[in-house]
């Protein structure tokens, strides 16, 4: 699927600990600007969105999730690299559990490294960081 021609179904988990989200940090370098996104990803056919999520992160992280509850379904339409992209997410809560906790997590997407961490959602709120979609933000401040 090309995310950049197709409407694509997406999963991200929202992971909140200690007033603190999981998230992983990207850049678009055409507009110079560094954003945070849950982690998650594509659905694939004949794939419910609680177990895309569930394989993403064992793909991603390599640990287990317990999904609690879907907090939204969100249409994002946006703007990544100079492309527009228009995805149907799917926003779960998700806990971690202890014995799989860490502060931050060495993880592969598309065969390239990245990191996972958690931040002060404080930082999202007050809009010193930001995070896709922004409907997270809602969320955070209800729970906050």
């Amino acid at each position: 699927m090309d995310k950049f021609r197709e409407i694509r179904p997406i999963v991200l988990g929202v992971a909140v600990r200690n007033k603190k989200l999981l998230v992983s940090e990207s850049i678009d370098s055409v507009k110079n600007q560094l954003f945070c996104r849950c982690l998650g990803g594509g659905i694939e056919f004949c794939e419910t969105s609680e177990m895309a999520l569930k394989r993403e992160y064992m793909e991603e992280l390599g640990i287990p999730i317990n999904i609690k509850n879907l907090i939204k379904v969100v249409e994002n339409i946006f703007e990544y690299e100079g492309k527009r992209a228009h995805e149907i997410v799917f926003l779960y809560k998700i806990d971690i559990d202890d014995k799989d906790y860490k502060e931050e997590y060495k993880a592969v997407e598309d065969g390239k490294d990245f990191v996972a961490k958690w931040v002060d959602i404080n930082e999202f709120i007050e809009e010193r960081k930001i995070i896709y979609p922004t409907e997270i933000i809602t969320y955070l401040q209800k729970i906050n």
